[in-house]
């Protein structure tokens, strides 16, 4: 699709998305931690390694390779990469804040200059070149130290951990950055609660009343981070952020649209209800019956999860499932942390996520409508393999194509009614994958010159996508040829 006139608003935030753990590196400088990410393997295998019953965060180099201890070494080069993203002209960066840069084992009272030192540099960076940080406070980047000693969001002591930490960097940041999330993607613990909630088998990863309970402190937690920040400044901007799958039911079978039903409430919605409207949804007690939940609500909890909601609803958007009560009888397909049934109707990237640009224009709509707050698309993108040529040039057509269409969409949705902020493709530069731990599963404009096993130059290149997306920034999203 091009147009000769945007329909983005003048002041849409252009950029793209990091996570500190899959760029940064520089795991054990100044001061820095190990968090729950630094205990990851790298591989394809990874996630099948942390659900075995014995695995409790132990870093074995004799067997697994840790991508994440390196990333793409955005610690010592942060300076060349937010160069290259203002020649593409961000409006935005959203990035991470390592927690365990700040307090390396999370239960410390006073935290470490070094850490905090080096987010200021970042922020200055930025707004030498004009673009505005977006930060998320906790993006599955929990001090290891939580998780091993204190079993993660399990225990109600890590709200005044999270709470502390919290006060720290938007006391010593709100002056420099106006945009703040408090924990990515929280809803992902309902699939995979190690790296959103630091849960091992051992510590509640299989157990429901584990991670609801988790979830509970996590939103209490994320209300107090809220509170602060709009002490310290009524003007900034506070998000919570969440996986939006839009979800279909197989067929015509009324048994299939309630689980369609079922499923949107337990994975799309709980979390954003909570955080969003500030109470517990109508449907929350029968979830709870159905897995054997009961929570523990403290005195106030409920009180201040009322008095501070998020201010907008960020969200990644990759693909979109389909869901039946016949899904083991089925094709199945891949995804962000979970799976879904195969949509016929839809291809799908090489790692089997399904591509529907539609559903990020019925997800958009979805979700405006329910919550009549600014939604942030903050995380969006393709994941592939990229090669390239002799001069390190990546013709990413595909990439182009995928981003093209989902662009497209936002454009319908705006048209729509819908209240969009910004957006912020994932990966903007290549960097360690989340799911896969892997280089090779690239999504960036910026090729980075390493392997899965971190070997290479590390030297940056900029791929076609890369001018592509220039133009849509310059051009206010009026032209995607």
């Amino acid at each position: 699709m091009t147009t000769t006139k945007s329909i983005f608003p003048k002041n849409f935030l252009w950029g793209g998305a990091t996570a500190a753990n899959q760029l940064e590196g520089g795991y054990l400088e100044d001061g820095r931690g190990l968090s729950v990410a630094d205990a990851l393997p790298g591989g394809k295998e990874r996630f099948k390694i942390v659900a075995q019953p014995d695995f409790d965060f132990e870093i074995d180099e004799t067997k697994y390779v840790y991508p994440n201890h390196n990333g793409i070494d955005h610690y010592h080069r942060y300076q060349e990469d937010i160069a290259l993203f203002a020649k593409m002209g961000f409006k935005v960066y959203r990035l991470s804040i390592a927690w365990s840069r700040i307090f390396p084992k999370g239960d410390e009272t006073t935290p470490n200059e070094a850490g905090l030192a080096f987010y200021d540099k970042i922020f200055d960076e930025c707004l030498k070149y004009g673009i505005e940080p977006v930060v998320t406070i906790s993006h599955y980047e929990m001090p290891l130290h939580l998780a091993k000693e204190y079993g993660g969001w399990g225990n109600r002591k890590l709200i005044d951990f999270y709470e502390r930490y919290a006060q720290v960097v938007l006391e010593r940041y709100h002056a420099k950055v106006k945009y703040w999330m408090t924990f990515n993607e929280i809803n992902s613990a309902l699939h995979f609660p190690v790296m959103s909630q630091g849960l091992t088998m051992k510590s509640g990863a299989a157990d429901k009343q584990t991670i609801y309970q988790g979830l509970h402190h996590q939103f209490v937690a994320s209300s107090k981070a809220t509170k602060i920040a709009h002490e310290l400044d009524p003007n900034l901007q506070v998000g919570c952020m969440i996986i939006y799958a839009t979800t279909y039911a197989y067929d015509s079978n009324p048994v299939n649209h309630l689980e369609a039903l079922e499923y949107n409430q337990r994975f799309n919605f709980y979390c954003a209800d909570v955080q969003a409207k500030g109470e517990y949804p109508h449907y929350a007690k029968r979830i709870w019956e159905k897995n054997n939940v009961t929570l523990d609500i403290q005195p106030g909890d409920l009180e201040i999860l009322k008095a501070h909601p998020v201010d907008y609803i960020g969200f990644s958007y990759y693909m979109s499932t389909v869901v039946t009560t016949d899904a083991d009888k089925l094709a199945q397909s891949s995804g962000n942390l979970l799976s879904g049934v195969s949509n016929p109707f839809l291809e799908a990237s090489e790692w089997g996520w399904q591509i529907d640009p539609l559903g990020l224009r019925l997800a958009l709509n979805e979700l405006y409508g329910r919550y009549q707050k600014p939604l942030f698309i903050v995380e969006n993108g393709l994941g592939a393999y990229d090669t390239p040529d002799e001069n390190h040039y990546v013709a990413d057509d595909y990439r182009i194509d995928y981003l093209r269409s989902h662009i497209s969409a936002m454009g319908e949705a705006i048209e729509d009614g819908v209240d969009l902020m910004g957006y912020t493709p994932w990966g903007c530069i290549d960097l360690v994958s989340a799911s896969t731990g892997e280089m090779s599963k690239r999504y960036g404009f910026i090729y980075v010159d390493l392997d899965d096993n971190g070997q290479g130059t590390g030297n940056r290149y900029e791929k076609k996508s890369f001018n592509w997306y220039k133009k849509v920034i310059d051009t206010n999203g009026s032209d995607l040829a």
